[in-house]
């Protein structure tokens, strides 16, 4: 399918998402231009202020937008999972080149002008609105037009914290290797850039000024002009809050609070099986349950579980091996069932959540190398291709570098070592390096539709060294006993799914590009649910 195409089977769904990207733009830098043009105007009179503050939100400027979004997630509590967290970092990006464009354009008006209207008996606030703002406002607004584009292209990564907008096609592109949805997340956003920059550039030509001498009248003009536009902006603010209710609303976009009455709340992690085991939970507890829900899919790391905690997100799916040693910090273990029974105990009595039964497969490492070199060379295992890795570059996920069943033991139990150091990147990137051969040895997921899609080969761990990663669903305790009926309806899908399955679910997805929603519904229709 080609952009055209794409765009016109999913208009409804790209109108939603550039809304919603619209929205957290327009008031993180509306409310930065409220918050940054008087902090800028109080530093010109305050001059002592201007180097800590602006020090300050130089320091913000270089916070990496991820990591901003990761430490507002602690700080806001219930709160801290979708466009709330989102909004405020967008707002702090945005004040430093409207703090700086203020201070700069008003300490700029030149002095002699400044002493011609205390000449001529004009008080502090009558020189600041009549002479000194109007002489910097297109310095101000050149500011706002940075900040502006600044924060259009930050907010494709709040997508990653469930906070919407077109990042959510870039997200998914890369995951799904579909250059069509990066591209229809990434046009978009850089259109709405360029319409953003002529816009604000406009404007600035518009209130651009002279000398005091020969623009009096106009001045008073434009500034008249600029008020009026700072109240449209104040006003559009408004209409689109009006028309997203929900976006301060308790349990609206997982913004904290107690559910509705007769709603719940399936989250997903981001990546395809999460979005079909999700979305399987989901059609089940609305056909089964008599529930409403409420998906918040596509959350990035461990966010799913943060919201559980928060009472934000009633259930998702998880993985023992992920619960047991990333969130429950235990070592290493391989027996499955043991794994299972301590994570079900140890989750009830600590966070109150209760485990079902496994849903029949795992998602472990998949060890994997392209086809055509597994069988060039005859690979079954790890520890055959292990005499290869002096010749190879492998990649892997930030994830897997990170975990304690990941990279270092790893590399120390099949005695591993690569021509160079393992280039760390994005888990969904690592299958298209693979495929281009621009490594020759990555760690993905088992069950990933991308391996057969791209040729690739899963080597076996005869040593054993991953444990195990057996998919269940995760529900809060609390929710069960207000809704029973959840209870019954989830145990229909205890061991349904085997490996085979799930990948050829996954394929589906990835590989022949039908809906998440489409092949849940599919497959509970063959299971007679």
């Amino acid at each position: 399918m080609n952009l055209f195409e794409f765009f016109k089977e999913n208009h409804n769904e790209m109108l939603q998402l550039t809304f919603e990207h619209l929205l957290l733009v327009v008031i993180a830098t509306g409310a930065a231009t409220v918050v940054g043009v008087p902090v800028g105007i109080l530093l010109t009179r305050k001059p002592l202020l201007s180097k800590p503050v602006l020090a300050f939100a130089n320091i913000l400027q270089t916070i990496p937008s991820l990591a901003l979004f990761g430490f507002l997630i602690p700080i806001l509590g219930a709160y801290g999972i979708g466009r709330l967290p989102a909004i405020i970092a967008l707002f702090l990006y945005s004040l430093l080149p409207i703090i700086r464009n203020t201070f700069t354009g008003i300490n700029g008006v030149d002095p002699a002008v400044r002493e011609a209207a205390r000449g001529m008996g004009m008080t502090d606030w009558q020189m600041l609105v009549q002479v000194e703002l109007p002489l910097a406002l297109n310095v101000i607004l050149a500011g706002l037009r940075v900040a502006t584009v600044i924060s259009i292209g930050t907010a494709t990564i709040a997508a990653a914290i469930g906070a919407g907008g077109l990042g959510m096609y870039i997200f998914r592109g890369l995951r799904m290797n579909d250059n069509t949805l990066v591209l229809a997340g990434a046009v978009p956003a850089a259109l709405m850039a360029l319409a953003a920059d002529f816009l604000l550039g406009w404007f600035e030509k518009l209130f651009a000024v002279g000398s005091l001498r020969n623009r009096g009248e106009a001045q008073k003009s434009q500034l008249k002009w600029a008020f009026f536009a700072t109240g449209a902006m104040a006003l559009l603010v408004a209409v689109m809050l009006f028309l997203n209710q929900g976006l301060f609303a308790k349990r609206e976009g997982i913004n904290g609070g107690a559910p509705p009455e007769g709603k719940v709340v399936i989250a997903s992690k981001d990546f395809t099986e999460q979005l079909i085991l999700s979305e399987i939970v989901a059609q089940l507890l609305e056909s089964r349950a008599a529930v409403e829900v409420e998906r918040k899919f596509e959350l990035a790391g461990d966010l799913s579980h943060r919201g559980m905690l928060a009472g934000e997100v009633d259930g998702y799916v998880e993985y023992t091996g992920t619960a047991f040693m990333a969130i429950l910090k235990h070592q290493r273990l391989t027996d499955p069932r043991a794994v299972y029974e301590q994570t079900k105990r140890e989750y009830a009595e600590r966070f109150h959540i209760e485990w079902f039964a496994p849903l029949g497969f795992q998602n472990t490492f998949a060890v994997l190398v392209r086809g055509a070199e597994a069988r060039r060379l005859n690979l079954q295992t790890i520890s055959q291709a292990a005499r290869y890795a002096p010749e190879w570059r492998a990649g892997f996920g930030q994830d897997f570098m990170s975990r304690q069943d990941g990279y270092p033991g790893f590399a120390k139990t099949y005695g591993l070592k690569f021509a160079a150091p393992p280039r760390e990147m994005d888990l969904s990137l690592t299958y298209r390096a693979l495929a281009a051969q621009q490594v020759d040895l990555i760690a993905g997921n088992s069950t990933d539709g991308l391996i057969d899609k791209l040729d690739l080969f899963q080597l076996e761990d005869d040593k054993k060294y991953f444990p195990p990663y057996e998919a269940a669903v995760v529900f809060r305790q609390a929710t069960l006993q207000r809704y029973p009926k959840i209870v019954d309806a989830l145990k229909r899908l205890e061991g349904k799914l085997n490996d085979a399955e799930m990948r050829r679910l996954n394929y589906a997805v990835d590989a022949e590009h039908r809906s998440p929603k489409e092949v849940a519904r599919e497959f509970l229709a063959k299971q007679d649910f």
